[in-house]
C-alpha cells in the first residue's frame, strides 16, 4: 500500500503538534503552505519537511499531495475546503469545520461528487478513553444516560484584536470551545438533541464571550453546557447514569475517567490512550478513512454538532461578516 502523503496548510500551534504526531506515527509531512512564506520556511527547517510552496494554494495542485490537513482559522476553512476537494485531495480540517451547517453541507456534496474524504479533526472522536467508555455504557452495567453535564471555560485577556474576542476572525466561545462540550455530548447521547435552549454574554466585540445551553433528545435525554472565554473553568463532564456516573476532567484530551456505582458508592479509574497522543490518533484514524474505513471519522457526528452549533447562534442573531 502506498504511503499517505500528509501536506499542512499553516503553521500554527496545532501544525507544530500535528507535524510531532505524525512522527510518532512513523511519517513525516510531506509539504507545508502558508501565507507568509517565510513561517512556512521555517516550519520546515524545524520538521525537515522537503516542500515548501512559494504560493500557498499551490498545495492543490501538487499531485503527490494525498491529504491536506487545514489548520487555518475557521473562517477561512470553507475556501480552502473546497479547492482541495476540486483538486481531489482529501481533507482533515480543525474544529471548528466550518461556520456554519450550510458551508458544511456545501463542502460534503462536492466531496461525494469528488470522491474525497472529509474530517474533521475533533479529538474526542478518536480518544481510546471514549471508545472504552462507551463500550462499557453499550454493555448496560451503569444503565441508560439520562444527563449530561459539561464545563469548560478559559480565562483570555480582552483583547479584542485576539483571535478568540475578534468576529472577523470568527471568534467567540462556541465555535472555539463550545465545539467540544458539544461533541462530547453527542458522542454519548443515543440521538442528536431536538430541543435547544441557551443564554448569551456577549464580548464588546459582539462574539459569544459566555454561554449557558440546555439540550434534550427525542429520548428524554438532557446535557447542560456553560463556556466561557473570561472565567477559568475545570474542563470537565459528567455523565449521570440509572445505576451510576462518570466523570472526565481535561475532557477534549482525555486519557482517564472515573466511574461511581450510584448504589455502593464505589469508584473505579478506567484508563485508555495517551494525553499527548490526542492528534497522533486523529491522523492515524483519517488514514483509515482514506483506506476505506470512512465510519472511524464520524461524520455524522461532526454534521450534527454544526447544526447545533448554528442553530443556537441563530436564536442569538450572532454572524459573522462572512454570513452577512
Amino acid at each position: 500500500m502506498r504511503e499517505i502523503k500528509w501536506a499542512v496548510l499553516g503553521t500554527g500551534v496545532i501544525a507544530n503538534q500535528m507535524a510531532e504526531a505524525l512522527q510518532k506515527n512513523g511519517k513525516s509531512i510531506y509539504s507545508v503552505a502558508n501565507r507568509t512564506h517565510e513561517k512556512a520556511v521555517q516550519f520546515a527547517k524545524k520538521y525537515n519537511i522537503a516542500k515548501v510552496y512559494d504560493n500557498m494554494n499551490d498545495v492543490f495542485d501538487d499531485p503527490e499531495v494525498d491529504v491536506v490537513y487545514i489548520t487555518t482559522p475557521h473562517n477561512t476553512h470553507i475556501e480552502f475546503m473546497k479547492k482541495a476537494i476540486n483538486h481531489g485531495k482529501h481533507i482533515l480540517v480543525e474544529k471548528s469545520i466550518t461556520l456554519n451547517s450550510d458551508e458544511l453541507n456545501e463542502a460534503l456534496t462536492l466531496a461525494d461528487e469528488k470522491n474525497v474524504v472529509v474530517g474533521e479533526a475533533m479529538t474526542i472522536f478518536h480518544m481510546p478513553i471514549y471508545k472504552e467508555l462507551k463500550r462499557i455504557i453499550d454493555s448496560g452495567t451503569l444503565g441508560k444516560i439520562n444527563l449530561i453535564t459539561m464545563n469548560f471555560g478559559s480565562f483570555k485577556e480582552y483583547d479584542m484584536n485576539n483571535r478568540f474576542f475578534n468576529r472577523n476572525l470568527a471568534g467567540g466561545a462556541m465555535l472555539d470551545i463550545g465545539v467540544y462540550a458539544l461533541s462530547f455530548i453527542r458522542w454519548f447521547m443515543d440521538s442528536k438533541p431536538t430541543k435547544i435552549l441557551s443564554q448569551v454574554k456577549t464580548a464588546p466585540t459582539g462574539v459569544d464571550e459566555q454561554a449557558g445551553l440546555l439540550l434534550m433528545n427525542n429520548e428524554g435525554q438532557m446535557a447542560s453546557v456553560m463556556l466561557s472565554l473570561h472565567s477559568k473553568q475545570p474542563k470537565r463532564g459528567m455523565i449521570s447514569c440509572e445505576k451510576g456516573y462518570i466523570e472526565i476532567l481535561e475532557y477534549p484530551r482525555a486519557w482517564e475517567a472515573t466511574i461511581t456505582d450510584a448504589e455502593t458508592g464505589k469508584t473505579e479509574v478506567i484508563k485508555a490512550g495517551e494525553n499527548a497522543d490526542a492528534l497522533a490518533y486523529e491522523l492515524a484514524d483519517m488514514e483509515r478513512a482514506i483506506n476505506g474505513d470512512t465510519a472511524c471519522m464520524h461524520l455524522e457526528y461532526t454534521k450534527d454538532v454544526m447544526e447545533l452549533m448554528t442553530a443556537f447562534r441563530k436564536e442569538w442573531g450572532l454572524k459573522y461578516p462572512e454570513e452577512e
